[in-house]
């Protein structure tokens, strides 16, 4: 683990300013001036900041419909996110997009989406780039349990694969698929990352509940990408409150 305070202090208000934003959008949602639906992650916060806490703002990140935490962890405008939840022109996304589409290009925070496995050929498409650009960017692509299920992963797992694509996959594993559990959505004692390991990528299961875990594990998988040994598949388990 880091011994790094200055590291530690960044990770912890990374987590603290998504928890702080998360919660305030819960309590405000009722007065109904937010006109979109929002999806938080109260609970995951560690995930989101430890992965960031190791990418510039070169580095691409493409995320989910759950993607506050991701978006503020790579120093999305928390002014321009909130203006886009509430519908405003001067939100990130003009207004249009709501909750599940944020972007801030200036950062690297390449955008989300609110169809599940939607961002995932997208952040390949971003690694195929860097890849013909010959630079040291990496694309990251957040995804959840439920996005493992989706024919376009198992498709571009293997193009990755194939294309030696400097792409790190970071599985937020939550166990539930809206309010679906793992268990009635895929067979029992799978491991996704094993399951992953088998398709050509190397993979690593990591506690996503431990931001210290999480920023080591991401740290080393990062290091080994920019210098031409990705892809890499990262697992980690953690509960939405």
């Amino acid at each position: 683990m880091t011994d790094d305070l200055k590291i530690l202090e960044n990770l912890y208000e990374r987590m603290l300013k998504i928890r702080i934003t998360e919660e305030t959008i819960t309590e405000k949602y009722s007065e109904w001036e937010m006109r979109c639906p929002t999806h938080l992650s109260i609970g995951q916060e560690a995930i989101a900041s430890g992965v960031c806490g190791n990418l510039t703002n070169k580095d691409f990140v493409l995320s989910t419909h759950r993607c506050h935490a991701h978006y503020l962890a790579k120093g999305g405008n928390i002014n321009k996110m909130i203006a886009e939840i509430y519908g405003k022109v001067t939100g990130c996304s003009a207004g249009k997009g709501g909750s599940m589409h944020l972007i801030d290009t200036s950062v690297g925070f390449m955008g989300s989406t609110a169809i599940v496995g939607n961002s995932i050929p997208v952040g390949a498409g971003f690694g195929l780039s860097i890849k013909l650009n010959q630079t040291d960017q990496i694309s990251c692509i957040f995804i959840g349990d439920g996005a493992i299920e989706e024919g376009v992963f198992a498709e571009t797992v293997n193009f990755v694969a194939l294309k030696q694509l400097p792409v790190l996959f970071v599985c937020e594993n939550n166990l539930y698929s809206v309010y679906s559990s793992l268990k009635v959505r895929q067979p029992e004692g799978r491991s996704i990352s094993e399951m992953v390991k088998s398709m050509g990528i190397s993979s690593s299961q990591g506690d996503g509940n431990n931001v210290e875990e999480v920023y080591e594990l991401a740290n080393k998988s990062i290091e080994k990408i920019r210098i031409g040994k990705g892809p890499i598949f990262l697992e980690f388990t953690t509960y939405r409150w």
